[in-house]
Order: structure tokens, then sequence, then C-alpha cells
């Protein structure tokens, strides 16, 4: 934990200051969390492709109430959340070519752009994985940066984290991603979507960690589902937890500090 207290916010990063009312915690766990700080770091995700629009409205409203990070969703449903969080201190994310990152990179940039303009300060693309397990790499930094430069271009606050799908990778591959994320100019590395054979381990994270250094986020995500796994996944140095168990999460940590 000691390491990502040293390091900067990466919310919040317009320097924005909104009156919201304290959440109703404060005092830390045995882990060193506070359900506040743990919230402060998870992105409320909601990407199934079967979520009615009052699944997506209560998302942020948990969002909202929890002072998650983000919520996270799909580009149809981002300008229904910027309305739904705008003045609250919780962003709204979008996934980019989601969930296999084979859209071809002119339409990847169009979708972060659409993303962008309707209200998503966070872009979480992925990235080719066709062209990973192919050691394209030239394929794979040209594909990511495009997407890059075209969101921060029309936002330079915007956020863009790379899911490089570490599921399908070899610890070589990781490797290579991350590199070229770094090359491209992202923001995060991610772990994971969600929809592939495998989520967050302990052991890519640290992996990840260690190729990206101190200065760029470490995103962990898929099946993130409790308090335990939350504090593995952060001590291996990850600083932002994709999940939709946030609620359950934070109420934990709450639990364990009673």
């Amino acid at each position: 934990m000691e390491w990502f207290l040293r390091m900067p916010s990466l919310c919040n990063s317009t320097g924005t200051v909104f009156n919201m009312t304290p959440p109703p915690w404060g005092v830390k766990s045995s882990s060193g969390w506070t359900p506040e700080s743990a919230a402060s770091i998870i992105d409320h995700t909601l990407l199934r492709p079967n979520a009615a629009e009052e699944e997506i409205l209560e998302a942020c409203e948990e969002a909202v109430r929890y002072h998650f990070c983000t919520v996270t969703v799909n580009p149809a449903h981002v300008a229904l959340c910027w309305e739904k969080v705008r003045g609250s201190s919780v962003k709204v994310c979008s996934v980019v070519s989601f969930p296999f990152g084979l859209s071809k990179t002119g339409i990847k940039v169009r979708e972060a752009q659409a993303a962008v303009k309707d209200g998503a300060e966070e872009i979480d693309m992925v990235m080719n994985i066709g062209a990973e397990k192919s050691h394209d790499y030239d394929l794979v930094l040209r594909d990511a940066r495009a997407v890059v430069r075209a969101a921060k271009r029309m936002d330079g606050h915007v956020l863009v984290k790379a899911i490089i799908e570490t599921c399908y990778l070899t610890d070589a591959e990781k490797e290579a991603a991350c590199r070229v994320s770094v090359k491209a100019g992202v923001d995060f590395v991610k772990t994971s979507t969600g929809y592939g054979t495998g989520g967050a381990t302990v052991h890519d994270v640290a992996l990840m960690r260690r190729v990206v250094g101190p200065k760029l986020g470490v995103k962990a995500s898929g099946g993130i589902r409790d308090a335990q796994s939350f504090s593995a996944l952060t001590s291996a140095g990850a600083n932002r937890i994709g999940t939709s168990h946030g609620v359950d999460i934070v109420k934990e940590f709450g639990a364990l500090s009673a």
C-alpha cells in the first residue's frame, strides 16, 4: 500500500472542486484501506450487453453515493451517464473496441472521439489482441497511439487506458504489450476486459507494474469481487480497480473497520 500513497491521484485530474456530502465512513480496516479510499480508485463497471436503462441509472446513482472514481459503461450509455453524474466527483469512462479490440483503427478513433464528445473523461481501449499474438507490435503501436492522440486532441485531460487482455498472452507478450502501451502514450495499462478466459491476477499486475514503472497507472479488472482480492491486487501494484462489485467491496471494508 505504501507505494500507492506516494503516487499522485489520477482521479479528478482537472482540479475541479465539488461540494459533496462526505461518505458515511472514515475508520481504517486492518488492511489499511478505508471504504472511502477504496472507493476512490474503483471504476464502477456495468458492461453487460443486456443492461437495461434503469440498471445503468442505478449504477450512476451508486457511483455518486459511494464516491467511486468513475462509472464505466459502453459507448451507447455515455451521454446518459454524463447527465446523471455531472456536478459530482464521478467521471464517466467509456470502453472502445470492446471486448475484442479488433475494430479498424479509424473506427476505434471515431468511437473514442464520440465518447469524449458525449462526456467521457476516461477511455478504456482494447488493444488489437490478434496483433499482440502475432507479435505485430508496429500495428499495435499505431493503433493505440491513434486513439490516444485523437482522444487527447479533443480534451487534454482525458485519460486513456490500454486493455492488453492478459489471459491470452504469455509473460513475454504481456511485457511487450506494456512497453508498446507506454510508447503509445497511454495513462494506464489494464489487465482484462472481463470477457476473456480469465481476469486480473497478482502475478500479472506485478509484472505490469514492473514494466511500466511508478509513473503509469495499472488497472486490475476481471473477477474482483471482494476486499481480499482488492487488497492483494493493490499490494501487487494496481492503483485502479475495475469491478461491478464495488458496493460490496466498500461495505466489506466498512465491516472490517468495525
